[in-house]
């Protein structure tokens, strides 16, 4: 069990990162996974957790405390109509089973190749945000049936791979199919919900060697970890939805390529070193 001169300031880190998760699902629309994944890493690397299902542990806490984050950044946006219920309705569905599949992909991937796996979507994900124009349209409306399932079990297999809400998928897909910014992060915020629930439910019966986890485990979910991250992401949330709607929207883009580069890059340096 670490000394408290060291737990003390990790729990400080997790508070510090799990607000700026919120800020960011609410912003956003991406869940705050891509922010409280690296915080649960670093946390957990430095207490001296360095099991190959460390990752896991990682990504299954971050979509178990996404659940709470999305309901609350859903409910902010909705509050100022921004939210398309029926692009919600028809990809949830997919979006789920992808999750699932997802679930079942990482309970026999082993810590190095899900970090890789981390650090190059989210650097392809960046270069969008950074480099992408505004104007770029794939079509005129989002795809019909068929397309969509297919696309939205890809969104939810890959954002359980990366421990995120899936807002990093949608909200460039819903962009480019015509949809305006802040309606595609407001609608991307519940995307979230439907991958983070299916998905840290399935968790829970995912369970890690007792010789290898930290305390207070419910299968690959840390309950210390959830308890501190949701605890602010409650918080945070609904400030980053409102701050989504008085920032003009190409700073909104800007704002998330450097982030999530940094991110990417940060997660590849910890995948070969």
């Amino acid at each position: 069990m670490p000394d408290l001169a060291t737990l003390v300031p990790l729990v400080g880190l997790l508070v510090v990162s799990s607000a700026f998760a919120g800020l960011i699902a609410g912003l956003l629309g991406v869940g705050g996974g891509i922010v409280l994944v690296p915080a649960f890493l670093f946390t957990f690397e430095t207490l001296g957790f360095a099991s190959p299902e460390l990752m896991q542990i990682c990504l299954a806490t971050s979509l178990a405390t996404i659940i709470i984050t999305s309901m609350r950044s859903v409910a902010a946006h909705h509050r100022k109509g921004a939210v398309d219920w029926d692009i919600l309705k028809r990809w949830a569905p997919g979006i789920a089973f992808g999750a699932i599949v997802g679930v079942l992909t990482v309970s026999q991937l082993e810590a190095a190749f899900l970090k890789a796996m981390f650090g190059v979507i989210a650097i392809f994900i960046g270069l969008y945000f950074a480099f992408g124009k505004r104007d770029w349209r794939l079509a005129a409306q989002m795809p019909g049936a068929g397309l969509r399932e297919a696309l939205a079990a890809t969104i939810g297999f890959l954002s359980v791979l990366m421990g995120i809400g899936g807002g990093s998928f949608a909200v460039p897909l819903m962009t480019l199919c015509s949809v305006p910014m802040r309606r595609a992060v407001a609608t991307a915020a519940g995307f979230g919900l439907s991958i983070a629930l299916p998905s840290a439910v399935a968790f829970f019966f995912v369970t890690i060697p007792e010789a290898e986890r930290p305390p207070l485990m419910l299968g690959s979910v840390n309950v210390g970890a959830f308890v501190i991250g949701i605890s602010m992401t409650l918080i945070t949330a609904p400030i980053g939805a409102k701050l989504a709607h008085s920032v003009e929207e190409n700073t909104l883009r800007r704002v998330f390529a450097v982030f999530i580069l940094a991110v990417a890059l940060n997660m590849l340096r910890k995948s070969f070193f």
